[in-house]
């Protein structure tokens, strides 16, 4: 047989899945673990929008839409970052497709040529490598410290920069750290990536579940040449509890948008009419919903933080946004927890699961050695019994 793909076979498998396969596996076998790997809201879809998917199909709206979605949820989508963000979008400049994960190729396609950089503030969400790697990028990882709360700064992303630089990937809120970034943190970025004329793909999937009254700041409403710039991702995946229809939007300049939509009209093809019409609802619904889940994930923070911190050889800081927290384990490493030698996160979080019945996922598929991380999308009283779990298996 002739060679496969290079670029195909160099495709890693995403730890966060692989993590999450095992937890369901154990829990198929009976045993009794308890996951906190996949990033997933665990409350059901708002019935409103459930509704509005039933009524799609009993009305047979069915068949293939517009392939960067229907000008009523582009719309939509326009409406929702006018009233949240200030962002001002026509609905020729929003592209929707079936999930952030597949916008973010998809602007990745659309900026890159082989050999083009794109620089990766880690930790980072665990298939923004691998999607720079499938388009022919070269991902230039960039490290934030947990004592630099794993934001990148505008000095480092200066450093990182050459003439092959493209764009950046920015996650905000992050996805593994929950860490948000303020407004003027933001404006120094965007200084940087002006004076080099660097792309911004700006994940904000998170944008919605932030913290202490914090408000929320879109990179792309910075200024006029920021949002210039900048390709913004979003979706109804995290915060209607959305994760399986599969809608994620992005939006753009012109040009951009116009190619991206000719890629995704020759690959996927239209996003489902279904969820379209789901997605519509929830984006121009009151969001009561939406601010209820968000003060659940809150006090659910709350308490895995401080209890965390309580918990000797175990330490985070206090994450901002997002449903993550990113457990330090530099304590432990050496240390020998049920017969096995703590060398890194990946042996940590393999013991855990075997010797403490707890999935959880190893730094280092973020760019992020020595840490774990928990997601706190599941209930409290699993929290509880998680945390209760890494007591006892830290004093054995």
């Amino acid at each position: 047989m002739k060679e496969l793909s290079r670029i195909a076979q160099a495709v890693q498998a995403s730890t966060t899945m692989a993590i999450d396969a095992m937890f369901k596996q154990m829990k198929a076998d009976g045993i009794d673990v308890i996951g906190f790997g996949a990033g997933e809201p665990d409350f059901n879809t708002p019935d409103a929008i459930k509704q509005a998917g039933i009524e799609a199909i009993q009305n047979n709206f069915t068949r293939y839409t517009p392939a960067a979605g229907t000008v009523e949820l582009r719309q939509a989508v326009c409406d929702r970052m006018k009233a949240d963000c200030g962002l001002d979008y026509k609905p020729s400049q929003v592209v929707v497709s079936s999930g952030a994960k597949h916008l973010v190729y998809l602007a990745l396609r659309a900026l890159v040529n082989p050999g083009d950089e794109i620089i990766l503030p880690a930790p980072f969400w665990v298939s923004y490598i691998e999607l720079i790697r499938m388009v022919g990028g070269v991902p230039v990882v960039v490290t934030a410290t947990e004592a630099e709360h794993f934001k990148l700064t505008a000095e480092k992303l200066e450093a990182a920069i050459t003439p092959k630089t493209k764009a950046i990937i920015l996650n905000n809120p992050s996805n593994p750290t929950g860490m948000t970034y303020s407004r003027e943190e933001l404006e120094a970025i965007a200084a940087v990536c002006l004076k080099h004329e660097v792309y911004v793909i700006s994940d904000e999937i998170y944008y919605g579940l932030v913290y202490d009254g914090m408000e929320f700041t879109s990179f792309a409403a910075l200024s006029p040449e920021v949002k210039d710039l900048t390709i913004l991702i979003n979706g109804v995946s995290k915060s209607y509890a959305m994760t399986g229809w599969r809608i994620g939007y992005a939006c753009a300049n012109d040009t951009i948008a116009k190619v991206m939509a000719n890629y995704v009209s020759h690959s996927t093809g239209s996003p489902v009419a279904i969820s379209q019409k789901a997605a519509v609802v929830a984006l121009n619904a009151p969001q009561d919903e939406v601010e209820a889940m968000r003060q659940s994930f809150e006090e659910r923070r709350n308490y895995i933080v401080e209890r965390m911190n309580s918990i000797p050889g175990v330490s985070c800081i206090k994450p901002e946004g997002a449903f993550y927290v990113m457990m330090n384990l530099e304590k432990l490493i050496g240390k020998t927890i049920h017969g096995v030698e703590i060398t890194n996160d990946d042996v940590f979080a393999d013991a855990f699961l075997k010797y403490g019945l707890v999935a959880v996922v190893p730094g280092s598929g973020f760019g992020a050695p020595n840490f774990v991380r928990w997601s706190y999308a599941t209930s409290i009283e699993n929290i509880k019994e998680g945390l209760d779990r890494l007591e006892k298996f830290l004093a054995e």
